[in-house]
Parts: structure tokens; sequence; C-alpha cells
């Protein structure tokens, strides 16, 4: 409520300084007309003492007398003009004042189609303070179940008539009975969605993972990211999250994880990385794909969030051009003959292009190692850090690829 207080009475202060302007007269403390009308005031009074000296004759007095009082009348009525655009000035403040607070507000908050540019509370943070404060916010969001047991308005689900319902509680009493049977879990996935139980749905989509172990597709696990996010009411949880990146682990190019991970990027006050990675989703397509309609409904607000101005590129026009994983053998080569200055520059340009494909596109863990050597070599070890601590979660269920992620983070000095 301060802040809101503040606001406005700073902005009633400028209108308010704004009125005196309008309202203040020239510099002449009694104002141009005023001034011109005493001065031929004073000369009607000479041409009377001329007359009485004998410098000036009747006829000639007559004549100057009425050139002077022509003189008054006009100088009169551009006083009176004056005295009347006087009047209206305050009207004028008045309509500038609700310009000013008025507009102002609209822009910060937001009123109909217009989006609210401010945010209550919140310092012009710096760039790696945002970051910073993205990353805290990612780290602290609430877990699944927490996002499930706050959700009140709950979607309404299609009636079903009781002969399906009773199919349904049938198959839960087998599988109950069965809990190793895929085939079961698999028919339970289907109708517990049907019915709008995404809860029950993820839970078997999670002992499908469980069962195959190893043989577990990637479709297992975007089928069970896509559960977790509807039992949420939308909201991309840790879980949510972890099934999307082991996806991606073994599909980099899987279009429904990486708009997922877009999604928890808007979510997580990063709308530059989720516009960066739906925009190259729209860039590939196709335009069939499940995602692109999601993606085309979010993106322009992302994009202004994000500071683009943006058009919606022609769906599938095809993938830009990935950037070289890192320096090239006639690269290697050449690095003996350059200054130390010459090859930071080259490891500061592999490092800028691994660093924004593995954040869009996801990749094998010897790219991740890489571009934490990279980092440790630049000195940069906060950011190397940050990469390994994301490559935790990334490799999480894979073992060997988290060795090696963690070797390069220890030859980095970032890890134990």
């Amino acid at each position: 409520m301060a802040f809101w207080i503040t606001t406005i009475l700073l902005a009633l202060v400028v209108a308010g300084l704004f009125a005196l302007a309008l309202l203040r007269r020239t510099d002449r403390p009694d104002g141009a007309g005023d001034y011109d009308v005493l001065v031929y005031r004073d000369q009607l009074a000479e041409v009377d003492r001329d007359l009485e000296r004998g410098v000036l004759t009747q006829e000639d007095a007559k004549r100057v007398r009425t050139e002077i009082s022509r003189r008054i009348l006009a100088a009169d009525a551009e006083r009176t003009v004056d005295t009347g655009s006087a009047r209206g000035a305050p009207k004028i403040a008045t309509v500038v004042a609700l310009v000013l607070v008025g507009g102002g507000l609209t822009l910060y908050k937001g009123i109909g189609p217009i989006n609210g540019l401010g945010a209550p509370g919140y310092a012009d943070l710096a760039l790696a303070d945002r970051i910073a404060f993205a990353e805290t916010l990612r780290e602290s969001r609430p877990s699944q179940a927490r996002a499930e047991a706050s959700l009140t308005d709950l979607p309404q689900v299609a009636e079903f008539n009781a002969e399906y319902l009773q199919l349904v509680q049938t198959l839960r009493d087998t599988v109950a009975e069965r809990p190793d049977d895929i085939q079961g879990h698999t028919l339970l996935v289907q109708n517990e969605s049907n019915l709008g139980n995404f809860i029950a749905a993820y839970q078997s989509q999670g002992r499908i993972i469980e069962l195959r172990g190893e043989e577990a597709t990637v479709e297992d696990f975007t089928g069970y990211t896509d559960l977790l996010i509807l039992a949420a009411g939308g909201y991309v949880s840790p879980e949510a999250e972890q099934a999307a990146r082991v996806a991606l682990n073994r599909d980099p190019n899987n279009g429904i994880a990486r708009y997922y991970i877009g999604l928890m990027l808007a979510q997580t006050g990063r709308p530059d990385m989720a516009f960066r990675i739906w925009d190259r989703l729209l860039q590939i397509g196709p335009e069939s794909a499940l995602w692109i309609a999601p993606i085309l409904e979010q993106i322009p607000e992302m994009a202004l969030h994000a500071g683009e101005n943006y058009q919606i590129p022609t769906i599938g026009n095809g993938r830009p051009g990935r950037p070289v994983n890192g320096p090239t053998a006639s690269d290697i080569e050449s690095a003996g003959e350059m200054t130390g200055a010459e090859r930071i520059q080259m490891i500061e340009g592999m490092v800028s292009g691994l660093s924004d494909r593995l954040a869009i596109d996801g990749g094998p863990a010897d790219e991740w190692a890489q571009l934490i050597g990279a980092l440790g070599v630049l000195g940069r070890t906060d950011q190397a850090f940050a990469i390994y601590k994301n490559a935790e979660t990334v490799f999480a269920d894979d073992p060997s690829s988290l060795d090696l992620v963690t070797r390069a983070a220890q030859r980095a000095g970032v890890a134990e």
C-alpha cells in the first residue's frame, strides 16, 4: 500500500509543477498587455505637456492622441486574451494531471488489452541479479505434492456412464492385484486420464518407468512429464522438470520436453530463455506438432517480457545452423601459434556458442564437461559451478554421464 501512496503522490507533484508552469505569467510583473497600456497612457500625458509648451500644434496633438488611443485599445484586447488563457489553465492542468497519473498507472499495472509493465515491490535489478533471482526462484519453487495440494479450482470432467466407471474400477482392482503388469498400468494411465484423475494416471506411468528400467523410452518420460504438469494445473514442478530433462538427455531434439523446459523457465523468471526455446521449436516445426498451438498462444507475451520485437516465423521454415561443438582440428593446430589473448578469445567464442546451445537444446555429457572445463580456464568459476549443478540434475539418472561431468568440474576446481 505504501508503494501506491508514494507513487500517486509523486505523480501528483509532477502534475502540480506542470500546472504551475501553465499558470505562471511572464517575467513582467503585470503582464505584457498591462505594461504596454501604462506606456501608452504616459505618452498621452506627454502629448498634453508638449501641447502646453507649444511643441505641438492642436492638429498634431489630435493626430498623435488618435494613434496612441488606437494602440491602447489593441493592447487592452491582447490583455483580455491573456486573461482568458490564464483562466483556462486550471482546466488544462487538470487534464494533464489525469493523463500523468492515470496513464502512468495504466502502463504500470495494465488495464484491459494493455499489458502491465511494472512489478510492485521489486527494485530495478541488474542482469546478473535477475539471473540469480530466477535461479533462486527455480530452486525454491513448490514441489509436485505442494502444487497439487494448493489446487482449488479443478477443471470440469465430462460425465461417463456407470458401465464405463465400473470397468475402470475393475481395472484398478486388477492392477492392484498385479502391480507389475505393464499392460495393466498402460490401460490405467489412459483411462484415469480420461476421467481427469491425473494423479492416479502419473502414478501408474511412473510405475511403468520403474518396471521398464533402462528400457524405458523417451515417450515414457514425456508422458510422465505431461501427466505431472496436468496434475499440478499447468505448473512445472521440480519433479516434472527432472522427467523432461531425462527425456532431453536421451533425445535432445524432443519437442515435448523442450516445450516444457521452456514453460518451466517462463514460470521461474527467465522469459528470455523460454522465448529462444519456443522460437526455435516454431522454426523447426512441423505445423502439426502438439507443442505448436500452445507456443503460438504464449510466445507473443513471452517475447514482450524478453524485450524482443517479434514476428511469428513461418512454422517449419528450417532449423537454424547449430554452432560448432568446440574448436575444430585446424583450430587446435593453429592454437599453438596464438598469443595468450588470442587463445582466450577463441575459448570465449566456443563457450558462448556451446553455452547457448546446451541451454536451449541440451546435449551429451561430454559437451557439458567441455563447457565446465572451458569456464574453468577462463576463471569464471561461479558460472562453471552453476553449469555443474544444472548438469547434476540433467544426468541424475545416468551415473556414467554424471561421473564424466563431475570429473570435469573437479579439474575446474568447482567440485570436490
